[in-house]
């Protein structure tokens, strides 16, 4: 079923103090409706002077934080992927040349309108829908996908969260699928700055220690098959035990 503000208002009434986390995905989504919309964002002088804002601002930031998964796990001919967090992938990546289906889930309603109208044109084959909606909430059937990408998102939710995320992931993963996610290392010279700057246009970030997501990727009952570090953030492909 469609993530929208009816089945939002159900889930709350089940959830109760996990209520924090539609907070929390309600910012991230208003974060990045603005930014897909070119919205201004007031932020305060002493901010607006970090290098790091600078930079932002100039579209150099982005190549630097993406993480490429495609280094890590490329999608393959004909293989059903599902890009969770997709925000206009499809129309930036080279799906094309990969020939694999896509399927993508976003918070941003402006991210899966401008690909649901545009990536067709790109090609109608391979474009499979971009659907509405959390993390935790797949729209899509048990057991359909042959990988899955969750990258640039995992920084503004608690582990809680992840749980539920990871049982999603399991949930729409063939037996011997792989996920691909990326953490913010926070090590990184560059994670304080940016966690700073992504505060203050509106998504909080939770720097949280790699040996908690390590922990985390236990208790799911994960093998973690590669890691590979960039500079905000660490890769990770991994597959779920039986």
């Amino acid at each position: 079923m469609p993530w929208d503000d009816s089945s939002l208002a159900g889930a709350l009434g089940d959830m109760g103090d996990r209520s924090s986390w539609y907070n929390q995905i309600d910012a991230v989504a208003e974060r990045f409706n603005r930014e897909y919309q070119g919205q201004p964002f007031e932020l305060p002088d002493e901010v607006e002077a970090m290098p790091i804002f600078r930079d932002w601002t100039s579209g150099g930031l982005t190549s630097r934080i993406a993480a490429p998964f495609w280094k890590l796990v490329q999608p393959k001919k004909s293989q059903r992927c599902l890009d969770v967090g997709c925000g206009v992938s499809f129309l930036i990546y080279p799906w094309r040349d990969w020939n694999a289906f896509f399927y993508g889930q976003d918070v941003s309603d402006i991210a899966c309108d401008s690909l649901n109208s545009r990536a067709p044109q790109l090609n109608s084959k391979l474009f499979k829908g971009a659907a509405k909606g959390p993390a935790h909430q797949l729209q899509y059937e048990d057991q359909q996908f042959d990988l899955a990408i969750a990258t640039g998102f995992s920084c503004y939710y608690p582990l809680d969260y992840w749980e539920a995320v990871l049982t999603e992931m399991r949930r729409v993963l063939k037996p011997g699928g792989t996920l691909v996610f990326d953490v913010v290392n926070p090590e990184s010279a560059l994670a304080e700055n940016w966690a700073i700057l992504e505060t203050y246009l509106g998504a909080e970030v939770l720097l949280t220690e790699l040996g908690e997501w390590q922990a985390l990727l236990k208790r799911s009952n994960t093998k973690v098959l590669k890691t590979l570090d960039h500079e905000l953030s660490r890769l990770y492909s991994l597959q779920f035990l039986p």
